[in-house]
């Protein structure tokens, strides 16, 4: 078997691409991943160098897995700046690096497609093998396998070594379908104090004149499209002063080309779009993703990012529902604590045992954060 790189996910059909992953996941679908390219939101002037790999069996393609060369650590949601600035202390290059994730999605998922009838292990060790020789001859300073799926963390543990990857845990925010069949039965299963503020907090909304409505594919009109897009890109401007990783075209591919995969929130206050939230979703799960406002209303981002999600959920029968990353404020609102990994292949020896002595200790104060975090959930005891 050997390795053959792509600086475009164009170059890899996307019925093979589809084909080989064999998932729902929308964030791995190659159209997902080829709007990132054709917008311009990904390439090498942004800093994010496609470097798709794929792993031939003679002229047939057994596995594939996204990559790209990063020249900084921007849109990963996997702090490593800490890295970065050790070795530019020791005056050695971080950057570039290699990493194996989907940009500016901290959402977890197959990373590596295996092709059926191939065999699993044997692939697993050849790709990562072959990244890791990749990064040896081209001069990156390391690999990053970023919010992996349950499977593929659990091929890589059975791995004799793990091809000498360091495992990194984090806490994220899920929220879980426990066969409610209305909004009111997993209000019911919450205690009372949290129950009551949830409902305080939808009423307020709504008494601020504040009318909301949930679209999907089909039903979401080019002037939805034109209102989310301005809500998202005004708030990323107050928060950040520069304008959002995505861009208008990013977007318009999106709705072209997934329309299937996307829900979305429109909050009015009369005829006027006030704010707007674009979620994605698949047969089991929904991803919180983008979200904006032109005014500032109490307690309309809870409205239109969980409640209006937690809903859909209970509506469609997904299982789960991710938010996004980081807010320890979705605990009160029937989130809950759940492990993100990655897993980082250092090339510099002496760099590789330092971090995992950070890793090590990081991972207590992980532990903790996630038992604390625990206790304040709000739910009734016994559920």
């Amino acid at each position: 078997m050997y390795c053959k790189c792509y600086s475009s996910i164009a170059e890899i059909p996307s019925t093979l691409w589809d084909g080989i992953f064999d998932s729902a996941n929308p964030f791995v679908q190659h159209a997902f991943l080829l709007a990132l390219e054709e917008s311009g939101c990904v390439s090498a002037k942004t800093g994010w160098q496609p470097l798709h790999l794929a792993l031939l069996d003679g002229e047939q393609i057994v596995a594939v897995m996204p990559c790209y060369a990063k020249t900084h650590s921007y849109g990963e949601f996997v702090f490593d700046w800490g890295w970065a600035e050790a070795y530019q202390r020791h005056g050695l290059d971080y950057y570039p690096k290699l990493i194996s994730a989907i940009p500016f999605s901290p959402v977890t998922g197959p990373r590596i497609g295996v092709a059926p009838g191939a065999r699993k292990s044997d692939v697993l060790a050849a790709m990562i093998d072959a990244v890791q020789r990749l990064a040896l001859t081209q001069d990156y300073s390391s690999w990053h396998l970023l919010f992996p799926d349950q499977d593929l963390q659990e091929d890589l543990a059975r791995m004799k070594d793990g091809g000498m990857l360091l495992r990194r845990e984090a806490v994220q925010f899920h929220w879980f379908n426990r066969d409610y069949r209305t909004f009111d039965d997993f209000l019911a299963s919450l205690r009372s104090a949290r129950r009551k503020n949830l409902k305080r907090e939808r009423r307020k909304v709504a008494e601020q004149g504040v009318v909301l409505q949930r679209k999907t594919g089909q039903q979401i009109s080019a002037e939805d499209w034109r209102d989310f897009y301005q809500c998202y890109m005004d708030t990323y401007r107050k928060r950040s002063g520069h304008d959002g990783y995505l861009n208008r075209d990013f977007f318009d591919l999106l709705r072209r080309s997934m329309a299937e995969h996307l829900m979305l929130v429109v909050a009015r206050k009369g005829p006027v779009t006030v704010a707007a939230s674009l979620f994605l979703f698949d047969n089991n799960t929904l991803y919180g993703r983008y979200w904006g406002a032109l005014q500032d209303i109490s307690c309309l981002h809870f409205e239109a990012c969980f409640y209006q999600g937690i809903e859909f959920c209970i509506d469609r029968g997904l299982q789960k529902f991710d938010p996004g990353t980081q807010g320890e404020h979705k605990l009160l609102r029937g989130f809950e604590p759940v492990r993100s990994t990655s897993y980082h292949w250092i090339k510099d020896v002496r760099f590789r045992t330092a971090i995992a002595d950070f890793l090590r200790l990081e991972k207590l104060e992980t532990d903790d954060y996630q038992q604390q975090a625990e206790m304040v959930l709000p739910y009734k005891k016994g559920n």
